[in-house]
């Protein structure tokens, strides 16, 4: 059995479009399975191979099956979801550091759009361990709150925002996260960065830890590029040790796709 980050060559099991251009992928994958943490996401490599791998999060892993959930949003993730039943693709994960939610009781997930895509491992986990789990699900309409009904099935408790009212409080889905009645006890949290900023205020003010899971588009996804890199507190676990840095201003950068891509909120300088 392969341990950890590996090139791996998968087969395309199934595809569904969720919503116009946002697909759910699965594909046989047993050994990625195994070694996969909430969280994480793999390189993937369009068939064609002409194009640079793009970084996807692993939605579901579960007996010899995985899949990606990814919204279509240029040249390599359409060469994606043209992919059908028998397909093979290259993969190189899995990738990051992942979500820890040991011993937490009452959760909250935020997710911003495609950000749905990094929380249905922690939140089936979570529901498993025993913890109440609350989905804070934002998107621009109902149409784009995919899947939402899964996590429903798996035991979460739904609060819906959309941009135009069409489910849900009409307006930001942190919004709603800052109005609950009962303050959770864990953060965790995928979408865009000013989603993730205001979650970030809002665990704050509540006085709740938040892990933050930032999107990012990643040139090599292993951390040689330093393209990806955000500001973190210096005394963070996760800084990098190198390269050393020049002032004494109190943080230091590092990588989305090495260190992270989850941090916790409080140790981040945004």
């Amino acid at each position: 059995m392969l341990a950890g980050p590996s090139v791996r060559d998968v087969v395309v099991l199934d595809r569904t479009e969720l919503a116009p251009g946002v697909v759910l992928l699965g594909f046989y994958a047993p050994e990625l399975v195994a070694v996969t943490r909430p969280g994480q996401f793999v390189m993937a490599v369009p068939p064609g191979g002409e194009r640079a791998a793009t970084a996807l999060a692993i939605y579901e892993a579960q007996g010899e099956r995985a899949s990606f959930l990814f919204f279509v949003c240029g040249a390599r993730t359409r060469e994606l979801a043209e992919l059908r039943h028998g397909d093979k693709l290259s993969l190189t994960g899995p990738l990051g550091n992942g979500f820890t939610f040991a011993g937490a009781r009452d959760v909250a997930i935020v997710a911003g759009g495609v950000g749905i895509a990094s929380v249905l491992l922690p939140a089936q986990m979570l529901v498993e361990a025993g913890a109440r789990v609350r989905l804070f699900y934002g998107a621009r309409s109902v149409d784009f709150l995919v899947d939402r009904d899964r996590f429903a099935t798996a035991g979460c408790e739904l609060c819906c925002a959309t941009n135009d009212g069409s489910l849900g409080h009409r307006g930001f889905i942190t919004e709603l996260l800052a109005a609950a009645e009962d303050k959770p006890d864990l953060i965790l949290a995928c979408g865009p960065s000013p989603m993730l900023r205001a979650t970030a205020f809002v665990a704050s003010e509540l006085g709740v830890p938040a892990q933050l899971a930032l999107e990012e588009a990643f040139a090599c996804g292993v951390g040689g590029c330093w393209g990806c890199v955000v500001p973190l507190d210096r005394a963070s676990p996760q800084a990098p040790k190198f390269p050393k840095p020049a002032g004494d201003d109190g943080f230091v950068y590092a990588r989305v796709c090495k260190e992270g891509p989850v941090f916790w909120a409080h140790e981040l300088r945004w």
